[in-house]
């Protein structure tokens, strides 16, 4: 685990030189002190993340909401499965901007198309055991050879959502590596609470 945060804090140091990452001295609401804003590749075209600049700015709706029935809605545990990496919203940035590593939107259709990370492949979580080829695998559901699978972080609707584990436990049933797999567990309630850009979903 601690060979897997020493990697992504090494990417992301060195990343953070890299085009995709760009200062900018009149920006009030950084994602961090020397980056403003992170430029990622979609299938529209690049996208440019960054935080609302309204320093009085508050999220509404549902993503506003603290509380939901339990269950479904209880919260998940820190790590989604043994020798899986939890990682929050910079370390999400380095992987949307790294080219060889992939985010997954692990939510239903209809969640990614109303507002999804830009970025992000959606792959719903009921679906994800037979898509393996999306992220790098061979073969087909029970007889994946993922020996070549990308590093990939999946996330869903926030602390109290299931749908990321859920997934992330079916991609280990199907022998895809956990040290390759990352949980984004703040998922979309953290990432809108940062007021960072998000994007409707492509379908």
């Amino acid at each position: 685990m601690t060979r897997m945060i020493a990697l992504i804090s090494a990417m992301w140091l060195a990343l953070a030189a890299s085009p995709a990452f760009a200062a900018d001295d009149d920006k009030k609401v950084n994602i961090r002190p020397d980056i403003a804003s992170v430029e990622v590749q979609t299938p529209d075209g690049p996208v440019v993340i960054e935080r609302v600049q309204d320093t009085e700015h508050e999220i509404s709706g549902y993503f506003a909401q603290t509380s939901r029935a339990c269950p479904p809605f209880c919260i998940q545990p820190a790590q989604a499965a043994e020798g899986v990496a939890t990682i929050g919203e910079l370390e999400l940035l380095d992987m949307l901007a790294d080219p060889d590593a992939m985010v997954v939107d692990a939510r239903t259709v209809d969640w990614h198309a109303e507002e999804t990370i830009p970025g992000a492949l959606n792959i719903p979580y009921t679906e994800i055991a037979g898509r393996l080829e999306e992220l790098g695998c061979v073969g087909s559901s029970g007889a994946w050879d993922c020996a070549n699978a990308k590093n990939v972080a999946l996330y869903c609707n926030g602390l109290w959502c299931g749908q990321s584990p859920t997934a992330i436990r079916a991609m280990l049933r199907e022998t895809y590596p956990a040290e390759r797999v990352f949980y984004y567990r703040g998922g979309m309630q953290a990432w809108k609470i940062l007021g960072l850009t998000t994007v409707e979903g492509s379908l």
